[in-house]
């Protein structure tokens, strides 16, 4: 950084210093005259003048019979010199100033040459600076880290052990190759890392440099296309050439689905940029000039869409999935976090493991960083279990809008719906329990009421999603049995279920009447590595039979539920009071009243039980049974 500045301050002070001399050159000054030519000429009459030199730019140098020298411009007198030498006085030419070559030159071409280095300079500014400036399209933009710098390690990567143990190997692999080559073996040419956003994919690949001691170049997909034809190829060669030049190291290629795609994918189905640059790619990767030495490490969240002809062995040989943490992946997650704040002896990693399904690395790195702030505006001096509980409601249901003026009518309608979702989760088989229930605003909602699953789940079974649409139609239930109305509150919950039903009958055949079939029609998109071309495989009868089953499933669950809520008004009476005098009640408020004993009051900040998960979940991923449930009013 201070090398550049110098050189621009260097470059600028040299433009100063030639123009200064370019402008002084023209800068000729008329000295002042200190006698009159009118006064000159009488003293010439008289005799007094002895010299005078007659200078091209009419300035006349004069010497007087006394020894007096002065300068004078003359006014363009065409008789003068004839006056002077009728005068007796000496008339000399002075000879002509002839400039050097090297000033003519600079004169003259200094404006041409000034302005290409400006045109040169501002090319560099747009294209990069100090790599090439204007001529540096089709260089790499790979960032190199090499081993001194790069200090992540394995230790530093929790919550993916397979994954781990998986590119463990290449590890070996950099550090002693001649091991695996004298049997036969070769290197892996490239390792692709698939899995959801924000599980370590990047981590891990940079923890495989820092283990082998080899160098590291990094770079994005979108930074291999650019608006000119042949950059991105251009910069895929750039790359391999830079790397073979630091064998063994390791090439990551961040989100490869920008430039990975199926070729071929676009309506006109023509050779464009992109497909060039994936093509040099496929060549660089396994063609004729193997690069040996160099593993290529990729990531990407949509494998999906990759061209097949990069997933091959030989390009890609091996295809590692970094999937969600389990609870105790999320509890070494959360202890390699929690060494960068000063926690509090009442925190507990397992405990906020198990009410984090479905979170990922990042969801947990996030869910640190804000504990940590809610405990730095508290002015704590360390981060309690209190701030974790906060931060996961914030993360989960949104910050809490309490500046937001309810009117009493519309408060005590989203107590009575948000019963309603409590009460049938409570009293519906194969549900998640209920954590907690609040109507303070979160976010775009006005009430939560927030499920958290014992444990992590990977399917869902039918009496469970059917629980699922029951526990989702408690709201509107309520605020029609008990309010006589209904809101535009229920929007939400109404489309849940009905998705939920229609997946049960096209998607996962949990239908009687209909069977094990898919009837679920080709929802491609264009533009993502699929066929453009819509094809339905199901004639119009049998869809009217699958829309009767759906509503054949919804108006059952929606029965059920209703009478749920008229057969224990008592206990809903019960919790809509609650909620309107605390606001929030937990799980255990929720046991007193199902169980007709007076609700308890609230439990003061920072007291946790150890029993139960204190906090709410994470963020829905996949299946809806991976993660916590939120029926919002």
């Amino acid at each position: 950084m201070n090398n550049q500045w110098f050189s621009k301050v260097a470059i600028w002070l040299v433009i100063g210093l030639v123009l200064f001399t370019v402008f002084k050159q023209f800068d000729r000054t008329a000295p002042t005259d200190s006698v009159s030519y009118t006064q000159f000429m009488q003293e010439a009459k008289q005799g007094r003048v002895k010299k005078v030199i007659v200078h091209q730019s009419g300035t006349l140098d004069v010497t007087t019979t006394e020894g007096r020298r002065y300068t004078l411009t003359s006014p363009g007198d065409l008789w003068m010199t004839g006056d002077l030498i009728k005068d007796g006085v000496q008339v000399v030419g002075a000879p002509r100033e002839e400039q050097s070559f090297l000033m003519q030159i600079l004169i003259s071409w200094f404006p041409m040459l000034l302005l290409i280095g400006v045109w040169v300079y501002f090319m560099r500014q747009m294209q990069g600076g100090g790599r090439g400036g204007a001529f540096s399209f089709g260089k790499s933009k790979a960032r190199l880290l090499d081993e001194s710098s790069n200090t992540v390690t394995f230790a530093d990567v929790a919550g993916c052990d397979e994954a781990k143990e998986e590119v463990k190997e290449l590890v070996d692999f950099l550090r002693d190759p001649q091991k695996f080559q004298k049997l036969g073996g070769r290197i892996p040419r490239g390792v692709l890392l698939v899995g959801p956003p924000g599980t370590g994919k990047t981590l891990l690949a940079k923890s495989v440099a820092g283990e082998a001691k080899v160098p590291f170049f990094s770079i994005s997909g979108s930074d291999f296309v650019e608006m000119f034809v042949g950059v991105g190829a251009s910069r895929v060669r750039d790359m391999f050439e830079t790397a073979k030049k630091h064998a063994p190291c390791i090439i990551f290629i961040d989100e490869i689905d920008a430039v990975g795609r199926h070729r071929g994918a676009g309506l006109g189905g023509g050779n464009d940029e992109r497909e060039q640059t994936l093509n040099q790619m496929l060549v660089e990767m396994d063609g004729f000039d193997t690069n040996l030495g160099v593993i290529v490490i990729a990531a990407t969240n949509r494998p999906d869409i990759l061209d097949p002809a990069l997933l091959r062995p030989g390009r890609f040989d091996r295809q590692v999935y970094v999937q969600l943490p389990d609870i105790r992946g999320r509890e070494q997650i959360l202890i390699v976090h929690m060494r960068k704040a000063p926690v509090g002896p009442d925190v507990r990693a397992d405990i906020i493991a198990r009410g984090t399904p479905g979170f990922s690395g990042a969801d947990l790195a996030n869910l640190v960083n804000e504990a940590s702030l809610f405990a730095a505006r508290r002015n704590g001096r360390l981060v309690e279990m209190e701030d974790f509980e906060r931060a996961k409601d914030k993360i989960m249901m949104g910050a809490e809008r309490r500046s937001m003026v309810m009117p009493e009518e519309e408060r005590r309608n989203t107590a009575y719906h948000e019963a309603g979702h409590a009460l049938v989760a409570r009293l519906m088989p194969q549900t998640d329990p209920v954590h907690k229930v609040t109507i303070i605003p979160r976010g775009r909602a006005l009430g939560l009421t927030m499920q958290l699953p014992e444990m992590d789940r990977y399917s869902m079974g039918r009496d469970r999603i059917l629980s699922m649409i029951s526990v989702l139609f408690g709201g509107r239930i309520a605020e029609e049995v008990f309010m006589n109305q209904m809101t535009t509150g229920a929007s939400n919950d109404f489309e849940r279920a009905t998705q939920l039903a229609r997946d049960m009958v096209t998607r996962y055949g949990m239908s009687d009447s209909l069977g094990p079939m898919v009837y679920a029609e080709n929802e491609g998109e264009v533009f993502i590595g699929r066929s453009i071309t819509r094809t339905t495989h199901v004639s119009e009868q049998t869809m009217q039979k699958v829309d009767a089953e759906i509503r054949r499933i919804i108006d059952e669950q929606y029965a059920l539920a209703r009478k749920l809520i008229e057969d224990n008004k008592d206990k809903m009476h019960a919790m809509a009071k609650a909620l309107l005098e605390w606001e929030t009640i937990d799980a255990e408020q929720i046991d007193d009243i199902m169980a007709g004993r007076p609700p308890r009051p609230p439990r003061p900040p920072g007291a946790t039980t150890t029993g139960q998960p204190p906090a709410t979940g994470g963020r829905p991923s996949g299946l809806p049974a991976d993660a916590p449930t939120a029926s919002a009013a």
